[in-house]
């Protein structure tokens, strides 16, 4: 277990894989911990440094109070790359966490030399609707939405499986004012304008699944980006990579040895 001691926050992270290989990063989803990418990091290639980590509010990290902004979720990921000796990764980010791979890219190219956009947009929703969910979390927990939310974490087949109610317990035990700031964050965030601007190898994965990222709009995304790849992963909802790791790992495995 390692913490990073940073100015605002500390971040729980984790890493596999030789410190000396090319890195590659990823950031979760809202909801989730590190523990997103077990089933994916035993089947991708050797001789990577696999780097993964809980955002404030999430995990292992710090939960400062809310509200969040993205540029606080870039600044505390910008931080921990920056003292653990990290340039030039491929960042794999599954929603919110592909938000802050977007902005990351923006703002410091040194750091991200590639992009895996997971289950995720430049803009999320609307402010409205974040706002929603925010209220009733407020007013009666996480628990209140977490069937809505799996439901649209997961497809039909997995949604009624022994193993999506064990997300359902993780969810529910996420920091309300964790959940709540990232939320928060996302509903303020649209990063079109400097997604449009990013140069570097990108894949986009999608569930045909998901309702919280639909296939559509992670490819209206994707497409910002020139020479960006898109692919759908058949039966999967917002988590492929639970779902479907086997699948998922064999896209991102192909990515990593053509961009590592």
């Amino acid at each position: 277990m390692r913490m990073a001691d940073l100015d605002t926050v500390q971040l729980h992270w984790h890493e596999d894989g030789p410190a000396d290989g090319p890195a590659v990063v990823f950031a979760n989803s809202l909801g989730t911990d590190l523990r997103l990418w077990d089933k994916v990091v035993p089947l991708l290639p050797k001789g990577l440094r696999l780097i993964r980590f809980d955002k404030r509010g999430h995990g292992l990290s710090s939960c400062p109070d809310a509200p969040y902004t993205m540029d606080d979720l870039v600044a505390d990921t910008e931080a921990l790359l920056d003292q653990i000796g990290v340039r030039d990764c491929v960042f794999v980010g599954l929603s919110i966490g592909g938000m802050i791979g977007q902005a990351l890219a923006a703002r410091r190219p040194d750091l991200v030399r590639a992009l895996v956009l997971s289950n995720t947009a430049a803009k999320m929703g609307d402010a409205a609707m974040w706002q929603s969910r925010v209220s009733a979390i407020r007013a009666d927990g996480i628990e209140s939405v977490a069937d809505a939310i799996l439901d649209r974490w997961f497809g039909p087949d997995f949604r009624n499986t022994d193993e999506a109610s064990l997300w359902r317990t993780l969810l529910t035990r996420t920091p309300v004012e964790g959940y709540v700031g990232c939320c928060q964050a996302i509903a303020g965030t649209d990063l079109r304008p400097t997604t449009a601007k990013l140069q570097l190898p990108t894949l986009g994965i999608a569930g045909s699944a998901d309702g919280a990222s639909p296939p559509d709009l992670v490819q209206d995304t994707t497409s910002l980006i020139p020479g960006a790849r898109f692919r759908v992963i058949s039966g999967a909802g917002h988590l492929p990579c639970v779902e479907k790791p086997d699948e998922y790992a064999g896209l991102l495995a192909e990515f990593l040895k053509e961009t590592c």
